[in-house]
């Protein structure tokens, strides 16, 4: 039994696709079998909502009078990237306001923008024959300014190890406050509901995949940064870090409930993205990775007071994790979870309402993305 896009995509605009959020399809395909479920199910829809620190976005603000060439910009304070064309600047989530680690920055500007707010804008430039003005200071909201669009460069990490602390110290980290002498360890995915766990091997995810971007519609671009694809893996699914995506959307279509600037504790500013993928269920084997469950997921816990060469030092599932607490040599460790796990579950809800409602068709992707890639690493190297 097989279908094709165009299939799932007349079913979906007549309004007969039956679609299952992958938390869903679980206990489905355990009742039915993977052969009965596939003829049944048109789409599984995935989501994701946690930290993702390689975001940003693309703004132009449209040309003054006279005309500035902007090399030095603020937003709120925040100071983003002036090295593009005249008016044109990248937030990046992380970016920060000088002399400042966290408290706002980049990722809150963006939130800012999506929720309508007025942003203050403050740029600089040389003065040219052609763009003469030097200053501009003004107040602007994303109603005012031509483009705006969030390109992330690197979303939807396929998994990621937990983090702990062996020393003596506490340490602040990307994964969050790490207590001393092991008192607690995070996590960061959203298990059976994350999109490249339930295609890991991308079969149905490239370039054109359209999906669930903040609250709007988003398409993935690329393979994202620091995409690799030689791991170990368990079940089918990598442990640990792997497969990224490059995504693209319109912030005039988002909803700030999905964009959120975060600041983590000692660490800095971050940015935390909703993300839903749909899966077609062209097969009875994409649905039967589809009903891969937090039992059957695995990820390494590692030492984060490390600062190279982290070994393995336990392998927990995303089951155990979840329950709050895991063993690791008779000692108790208490988990906790950066990515959250209800909030994924709204976002492959809210996708799944958007196809059952005739509002979302499927993509098929117009190139698919690499299978075997390593990982460079940077190399302190004389002239």
């Amino acid at each position: 039994m097989s279908k094709t896009y165009e299939q799932i995509n007349e079913r979906i605009r007549s309004g007969k696709a039956v679609v299952y959020t992958a938390e869903e399809v679980i206990d489905l395909v355990r009742e039915k079998g993977a052969d009965k479920a596939a003829e049944e199910v048109d789409v599984v829809t995935t989501g994701t909502f946690g930290a993702m620190c390689s975001s940003g976005a693309f703004v132009n603000f449209g040309h003054a009078s006279p005309a500035i060439r902007m090399t030095d910009i603020r937003l709120n304070d925040v100071q983003v990237d002036g090295g593009l064309a005249a008016v044109d600047t990248y937030i990046g989530a992380t970016a920060t306001v000088p002399g400042q680690k966290a408290g706002y920055g980049g990722a809150h500007v963006i939130e800012d923008l999506i929720a309508h707010k007025k942003i203050h804008l403050h740029a600089s430039g040389p003065g040219t024959d052609c763009y003469v003005r030097k200053e501009i200071d003004t107040w602007i909201t994303i109603d005012d300014i031509n483009d705006a669009y969030l390109y992330n460069p690197r979303n939807c990490y396929q998994n990621y190890g937990v983090a702990t602390n062996t020393s003596d110290r506490t340490i602040y980290t990307y994964m969050g406050k790490l207590m001393p002498r092991m008192k607690n360890a995070s996590y960061s995915s959203a298990g059976q509901l994350s999109p490249l766990l339930n295609d890991p091997h991308l079969e149905t995810i490239g370039m054109g995949t359209k999906i669930f971007l903040g609250g709007g519609e988003g398409y993935v671009t690329w393979p994202g940064t620091q995409y690799k694809t030689n791991v170990e893996e368990v079940n089918g699914v990598p442990v640990g870090g792997s497969r990224t995506l490059a995504l693209i959307g319109d912030m005039r279509q988002m909803d700030a409930k999905f964009i959120r600037g975060l600041d983590i504790t000692g660490y800095g500013v971050s940015m935390a993205v909703g993300v839903g993928i749909p899966i077609p269920v062209l097969n009875k084997d994409i649905i039967q990775r589809c009903a891969i469950s937090d039992e059957e997921i695995f990820s390494d816990m590692v030492d984060y007071s490390q600062p190279v060469d982290r070994p393995a030092m336990a392998r927990y599932s995303y089951a155990q994790l979840r329950t709050g607490k895991v063993e690791y040599n008779g000692k108790t460790i208490r988990t906790s979870s950066l990515s959250s796990y209800s909030g994924a579950r709204k976002v492959a809800s809210i996708l799944k309402d958007w196809i059952e409602h005739k509002e979302f068709t499927l993509n098929q992707p117009v190139m698919t993305f690499p299978k075997d890639v390593k990982l460079n690493k940077l190399q302190e190297r004389g002239c």
